[in-house]
């Protein structure tokens, strides 16, 4: 009887949690974010829970890059080493694992740069990838950012507009006002995956206490894998 009373429970509770991974899913497609074609989905393993993404198959130069890290297992024990509430996330700087609680960083990745794919927009649980100021706007090799962003309104896209010389279509227009997003980095930086479940973790690790230099107070490490 205690047997059968456990599988019950674990079912219940599979159930469960397939329903919030479910929900958050269908919570971004209603928020007006729109699921790219995808092969390979990643897990992202925190102190605070975690979460999964989807890597684009239209940047397939980012997408195979960060799976070629993941392999190697460059991100286990990295930090979140920079969280502006608000804005975005960041982590993927080598010099992170084991660092010093008052070392600041931002500068360590890889000594290759990523030609820029950009094409899509910095609408919230979307991640990019970071990069130095170079005209091509080539990525870092390692660090990337998610998207927490802000509520933007109408005259804010249309700021954005007039000042990197593009325009957004009537339909962008009516997605990215009813969703959180940071348009000033539009066309600027790649954006090349997406969060699918979980969601509400991006919020948590935001909330997080950090000192002057955007780094949180306390550690939060991450360990990442892929499957297809």
């Amino acid at each position: 009887m205690k047997k059968i009373f456990l599988i019950v429970f674990s079912i219940f509770w599979l159930l469960i949690l397939q329903g919030c991974s479910s929900s958050d899913a269908q919570l971004a497609a209603e928020k007006g974010d729109v699921m790219q074609q995808w092969t390979t989905t990643v897990l992202i393993e925190t102190e605070l829970w975690n979460m999964e993404a989807i890597l684009y198959d239209s940047t397939p130069g980012h997408r195979d890059n960060f799976i070629k890290l993941v392999n190697e297992w460059f991100y286990n024990d990295l930090l979140f080493h920079r969280i502006i509430k608000g804005f975005m996330v960041q982590w993927g700087d080598p010099q992170s694992r084991g660092a010093w609680p008052t070392q600041r960083l931002w500068s360590g990745w890889p000594w290759y740069q990523i030609p820029a794919e950009i094409w899509a927009s910095h609408i919230k649980w979307t991640l990019a990838a970071a990069r130095n100021n170079n005209p091509e706007k080539k990525s870092s090799g390692s660090q990337f950012y998610i998207v927490q962003g802000q509520p933007v309104t109408l005259e804010d896209l249309t700021r954005n507009e007039t000042q990197k010389w593009f325009t957004y279509s009537e339909e962008d227009k009516l997605k990215y006002t009813t969703v959180w997003w940071t348009p000033m980095l539009d066309n600027d930086y790649t954006v090349f995956w997406e969060l699918i479940s979980w969601l509400d973790v991006l919020d948590a690790i935001a909330e997080v206490e950090t000192w002057a230099s955007d780094r949180p107070v306390s550690n939060v490490t991450m360990k990442i894998s892929t499957k297809k």
